[in-house]
């Protein structure tokens, strides 16, 4: 027979645990919410089955696997704090002993013991230098992430990692040196909520949008926080900080991705400016690390200065003398195609870079507030004349969402473009049909609007008063709600704890119906009308009905015993 005092024991200390403990338990465990146990003795015989128990092992933090090992191998019940954490994953009892079949997948595991502690290298003064630089470098980097990713969403293969052409655009694109670099940068930003996941695609969130905006050093903040808080639980100590880095490859002994998660999140840490190469923590890192807030004024002074203004000069370029203020830099980056990325960053106009950006809501009047006021030079006649020009040509075909029909409308005054676009093969998805002097479909105003734009036809989406309005192409990641464990688990909880009612009965129904199935030999205390007890052994042979059948082999007769007159039941010894 199985070890049937631990699964009690668990059973008892489940019924004992409140609902999110418990959730949490499962979901850890990876338990199925359709799982189809009765009460908790089901759960406590499933939680002991050795694969569960390995996948609680890896969750397991350095001091906790220590304990683990100690009550283990030595013997040593857990205690304090420690005890309780290992006791509400399932793996030791109320005493702080570990479960038999806990002990035994831990000797599998780690036959020889835990290794040991990594030894600390002696404190060191960081390079702040160094990482400065490498903070200044990933936040601008990963703004041009965010940006191209506003253009186009990021394709993601089935292992969730960026696809190897998404690799490949981002390097091209000059956001990233490396493809290396390009996986560090998107996954820094999902971890930090400013890239969101379809499934297929990383879409920027709301936050990544406003972060887009933020100063440099608030970018950098804001970035250094979260990053701080999404460090695994392993990592962090009980004041909210984290342990030092060397550390960190040991930190989950029982978890044989420990060292290769360390590695990624030491060159997340180091590529954010928070970490040194030597894992030395810099000055304005340290408030992090002890579990308090970021200091960046050690880092202000590291960081060049950000500028507000920029040569436009006749050629159509612009120039800026140092970094650009990022909420100048994204705006500017919307009218003109940026060139070079460096701390003297330039940018190209052109017609179609200034048509681009009146189809995103700009008009030649913003145009030239904008670059009036940002520009050193004035506003070149070359540069006024592309926009004078676009602005004029922008906007002669109409499209209007009509919603007394349903339909949408396509007007233009000019009868050549009418006559192009009711041709065009590559409008053929939104299947413009003509109607008078007007083109419809019924197809929704926003697609037909992007894909006469995708044409190149000079298109503006307007109301149904004629006046301009802005269409918002880029899709933003949505907030997924997902639900809690609490949530999942609940109809499960619910089953376990309506199945338990009455422990002791659905236990010895449960050891009796086990040695009916192994036809086991056991020995059976019956409680007699006059009080007194007798033993029975039995081999058994039967239950239902609410009796137990089974053969007496010293009196060599069948013998059926009620379970309601039965106080034990136990293996022959």
């Amino acid at each position: 027979m199985p070890e049937t005092s631990d699964q009690r024991a668990l059973a008892v200390s489940l019924s004992a645990f409140d609902d999110e403990s418990l959730a949490r338990l499962l979901s850890e465990r990876h338990v199925s919410a359709s799982a189809t146990w009765r009460d908790m003795f089901d759960a406590a015989d499933a939680l002991l089955d050795p694969a569960s128990i390995a996948r609680a092992l890896p969750l397991l933090d350095r001091a906790e696997a220590e304990a683990l090992v100690a009550a283990t191998a030595d013997g040593i019940p857990a205690t304090g704090g420690i005890r309780d954490a290992l006791h509400t994953r399932g793996l030791v009892g109320d005493d702080g002993r570990a479960y038999a079949a806990v002990a035994a997948v831990v000797r599998d595991a780690m036959p020889d013991g835990l290794a040991p502690t990594p030894t600390e290298p002696a404190p060191r003064a960081s390079d702040d230098a160094a990482a400065a630089e490498s903070a200044f470098t990933s936040a601008a980097a990963l703004a041009d992430v965010l940006l191209l990713t506003l253009d186009s969403p990021l394709g993601r293969i089935g292992s969730g990692s960026l696809g190897a052409s998404e690799r490949r655009r981002l390097v091209e694109a000059g956001a990233t040196p490396t493809p290396e670099e390009a996986d560090l940068l998107v996954g820094l930003g999902a971890r930090t909520g400013l890239l969101g996941s379809t499934g297929r695609a990383w879409l920027v969130t709301a936050a990544g949008r406003t972060w887009l905006r933020l100063p440099t050093l608030e970018r950098w903040a804001t970035t250094a926080r979260a990053l701080r808080d999404a460090l695994p639980r392993a990592y962090r100590t009980p004041a909210g900080g984290w342990m030092p880095q060397p550390t960190w490859a040991g930190a989950t002994p029982f978890d044989p991705a420990g060292p290769e998660r360390a590695a990624r999140w030491t060159h997340r840490l180091r590529a954010w400016g928070l970490l040194d190469a030597h894992g030395a923590v810099p000055a304005w890192g340290r408030g992090l690390a002890e579990g308090g807030d970021v200091d960046t004024s050690a880092l202000r002074d590291l960081l060049p200065p950000e500028v507000d203004k920029v040569y436009l000069q006749n050629d159509l370029t612009a120039i800026a003398p140092g970094p650009l203020a990022p909420h100048l830099d994204v705006r500017l980056r919307g009218m003109a195609a940026r060139e070079s990325r460096a701390q003297a960053s330039s940018y190209r106009f052109s017609a179609a870079t200034i048509g681009a950006s009146i189809t995103a809501g700009e008009t030649a009047d913003s145009l030239r507030e904008f670059l009036s006021g940002i520009s050193l030079t004035g506003l070149p006649q070359p540069l006024a004349y592309v926009i004078e020009r676009t602005s004029a040509e922008h906007g002669r075909v109409r499209v209007t969402a009509d919603t007394a029909s349903g339909l949408t409308t396509v007007r233009t005054d000019d009868q050549t473009l009418r006559r192009a676009m009711e041709v065009d093969t590559s409008l053929r998805s939104v299947a413009l049909s003509r109607s008078g002097d007007e083109l419809i479909t019924h197809v929704a105003a926003d697609v037909v609007f992007w894909a006469l734009t995708d044409a190149r036809y000079p298109a503006v989406a307007v109301d149904e008063d004629g006046r301009p309005r802005t269409v918002e192409r880029a899709r933003m990641a949505t907030t997924e709600t997902l639900d809690s464990p609490d949530d999942v688990y609940a109809p499960l909880i619910a089953r376990l704890r309506a199945g338990g009612e009455d422990s002791d009965a659905a236990w010895l129904e449960r050891e009796l119906d086990q040695a009916v199935r192994a036809r086991a030999l056991v020995d059976v205390t019956v409680r007699l009308p006059d009080g007194s007890a007798r033993v029975f052994r039995l081999e058994a042979t039967g239950l239902g009905g609410g009796r137990l059948r089974g053969r007496d082999r010293a009196a060599d007769v069948e013998r059926t015993l009620p379970l309601s007159h039965i106080d034990s039941v136990s293996p022959a010894s």
